[in-house]
């Protein structure tokens, strides 16, 4: 990126309701440039801000993979003034992205390991992300076992649903799908708090696997002890403080813990990284 404080021009290709509630949509952008789309290139795990003229910015993680050509998809919660105006938009409409932003998960340190995602509510963007990028064929070998733990309020809060069926299809992907409670008689998954899913389902630890976590606050918060009784080291839990970014480059300071500045420094890190911090996340 040139200038960070420029976005790209792009263009809304695609709309889909993301939830029954419709408090979800994902959008699909197309850049408006060609060498734009080039310089835009990110990893799974980083985030961008989507800035709407005259109305402001906010920070999203991108929700499309990089191994997913020619577009970038951001799945945007309905929640203030800008995510709001974002709803109202339609297809055709013209607007910026800024980024890509922050640093993203270590997949050359994951190369050769044991993968456990582990995503909550709308906070499975970059995990969708990432899970496209495991998969890939051009990617699926270098990496071990994978298991996905992903839960929402109830069947029609989660995100994905055709992709996330679509994995469970498949031999090369262990997926644990759960809801927090559901009167549905068809539901045949898990019904439960994702930590407790975890503590259940995922394997148990040992020097070649890995945890990563990206939900709301008060998940990652039971998630770690779960994590920790399965013999998980602060080393092997890398974590995504994505409720804490701001303005996507540390200059506003708003987004610090402690003497790290999540926009710049993460919006990865280790668990070991975090326990030096102040608890704040």
């Amino acid at each position: 990126m040139d200038n960070p404080y420029m976005p790209y021009p792009v263009r809304i290709d695609d709309i889909e309701i993301a939830t029954e509630d419709k408090s979800l949509k994902t959008f699909k952008f197309v850049f408006l440039n060609k060498e734009d789309e080039e310089k835009f290139s990110y990893q799974a795990g980083q985030f961008a801000e989507l800035s709407i003229p005259g109305v402001g910015e906010i920070p999203i993680g991108i929700a499309s993979s990089p191994v997913e050509k020619g577009f970038v998809k951001f799945t945007v919660f309905k929640t203030g003034v800008v995510t709001s105006h974002l709803h109202n938009m339609k297809v055709g409409d013209i607007m910026g992205i800024r980024g890509p932003l922050g640093n993203w998960y270590p997949w050359d340190k994951l190369e050769g390991k044991n993968v456990v995602i582990i995503g909550g509510g709308f906070a499975f963007t970059t995990l969708r992300s990432s899970i496209i990028y495991m998969l890939d064929p051009a990617n699926r070998s270098k990496f071990g076992t994978i298991d996905v733990v992903y839960g929402a309020r109830s069947p029609g809060m989660l995100l994905y649903r055709d992709e996330l069926f679509e994995w469970e299809q498949r031999d090369d992907i262990n997926m644990h799908i759960t809801v927090d409670g559901t009167d549905d008689p068809d539901w045949k998954y898990n019904v439960g708090f994702v930590p407790t899913i975890v503590e259940q389902k995922a394997p148990k630890a040992d020097p070649d696997t890995y945890a990563i976590v990206c939900g709301p606050p008060i998940m990652i918060k039971f998630t770690q002890p779960a994590l920790e009784k399965l013999g998980y080291g602060e080393e092997q839990i890398i974590m995504s403080l994505e409720n804490r970014m701001k303005c996507g480059i540390g200059m506003c300071g708003r987004c610090n813990i402690g003497k790290e500045l999540v926009c710049k420094d993460g919006p990865v890190f280790t668990l070991k990284e975090i326990n030096l911090t102040p608890k704040e996340y």
